[in-house]
């Protein structure tokens, strides 16, 4: 009789060799390639795997600088797969010259590569990866450099490409920008840019993109143009440094934004309101998350604004008045951006959401605070079609949280089917309100 371990090799063993090619691809290239060593049965398996995933930072030896270029040398003469999903290649030191660099996208594309993730050097991307008729899927991060030293020599025709995410230290403006007019059926489209000094405009004339993902890190001080003509775009989301100027041209009323802006930079010579100005472009949507209000000034009227997610950043009765279709608010407060007892003001008039939309609210809280039962009993005094309040407070002790919980129940509530859910440390609470005034 064998042993339990033969039975576990043989049956691992047994299995076709397209399924152990898909095990083998989910591994890292270094560890699928060890698992030559197991049995014969296994010394050539590793070559028809469909994923190549080089990652220097883990797959390097202590065999020198060399070690890793060879590896990936000896991966691609021997792979034997027909079609490769996937060539990830990482690595920021300057190990691997240029050329070789080019020969092993030229060798992914022969292979008919889908995705390709490259973390490298900055350098020029070779033709047959421009014009390659199978990439779906396409990562550069050259944020590894402040040198501008990658660059797109011919034209692009990438017929395929979805997907596109790019990361460099500054100047996206000419091959960043060349890329995307070389890819016709683009729909998810991530920029970051490390330092932006304001060269030029961005302009973003993508009529088949539904994702834009477009960060900023740092700016100059000169204000540029962000222009947006993406008539079927679904999801935006913008952050790092506010130091451009956004037009905004036919943003579809369906499209889900995430504002996310550390701070607004703008020169000296301008009047422009640079944080207004973009809210102003994004009045028309009806799904809105922030991260940080970084001006006290008015905000635009969001006449289709259904969901608005407030996160981190301060809350007043004013920002519900902007929104009167509102249907759902959400509000996180986290230990950075902790109210004060006197952030609640109440606003002079009941805003319109609050009589005809608003039936779920949304509070969770790292630090419990007077203003929080002063918005949470505002609330419930006024909406007369609210729903569901739930109440989220993540350091309460099970004392704070009972005497909480039983304040909760005192408060009238306008509407006759509300109902309040406790969340706290110690786990889900029912809370029971009285019904009407």
């Amino acid at each position: 009789m064998s042993s339990v371990g033969e039975n576990v090799d043989d049956r691992i063993s047994r299995l076709p060799e397209d399924t152990l090619s898909h095990i083998l691809s989910l591994m890292p290239t270094k560890c699928a390639v060890q698992t030559s060593v197991l049995s014969k049965r296994w010394r050539f398996s590793w070559m028809l795997v469909t994923n190549l995933d080089f990652d220097y930072t883990v797959t390097h030896s202590d065999n020198g600088l060399d070690s890793f270029p060879k590896f990936v040398d000896r991966v691609l003469g021997n792979c034997k797969t027909s079609r490769l999903q996937l060539f990830r290649l990482r690595f920021c030191d300057k190990v691997v010259s240029k050329s070789r660099v080019s020969s092993w996208i030229d060798k992914a594309v022969r292979l008919d590569v889908c995705e390709l993730d490259m973390q490298v050097i900055p350098f020029e991307l070779p033709l047959s990866l421009l014009t390659c008729k199978t990439l779906t899927k396409l990562r550069l991060d050259f944020s590894g450099s402040e040198h501008d030293g990658w660059e797109c020599a011919s034209s692009v025709n990438l017929p395929c490409l979805k997907t596109l995410d790019v990361v460099v230290y500054t100047n996206p403006l000419v091959n960043v920008f060349k890329l995307i007019r070389g890819c016709p059926v683009l729909e998810s489209l991530s920029l970051e840019v490390k330092f932006s000094d304001n060269g030029g405009d961005y302009v973003f004339d993508i009529p088949t993109l539904k994702q834009l993902k477009l960060i900023l890190v740092k700016c100059g001080y000169a204000v540029n143009s962000v222009v947006l003509n993406v008539p079927n775009l679904e999801h935006l989301s913008v952050g790092g440094m506010l130091g451009s100027l956004f037009v905004v041209n036919d943003l579809p009323p369906s499209v889900e934004v995430l504002v996310s802006f550390d701070c607004v930079v703008s020169c000296e010579c301008t009047m422009l309101d640079l944080w207004s100005q973009f809210m102003r472009g994004i009045s028309g949507v009806k799904s809105l998350t922030i991260q940080e209000v970084l001006s006290s000034s008015p905000l635009p009227v969001f006449q289709n604004l259904t969901l608005l997610d407030l996160k981190s950043c301060w809350y007043s009765g004013e920002v519900v008045k902007c929104c009167p279709a509102l249907e759902h608010l959400c509000i996180e407060k986290s230990g950075k951006y902790c109210w004060g007892e006197s952030c609640w003001f109440e606003p002079k008039l009941v805003p319109a959401c609050m009589l005809t939309n608003l039936t779920t609210v949304n509070l969770t809280t790292r630090t419990w605070q007077t203003s929080d039962m002063e918005f949470l009993a505002y609330i419930l005094a006024n909406a007369e079609v609210l729903k569901t309040v739930t109440v989220t407070w993540e350091s309460g002790s099970v004392e704070e949280e009972r005497r909480l919980c039983t304040k909760l129940t005192e408060l009238p509530t306008a509407s006759r089917s509300c109902e309040i859910h406790f969340q706290g440390a110690s786990g889900p609470r029912a809370v029971k309100v009285a019904t009407g005034h």
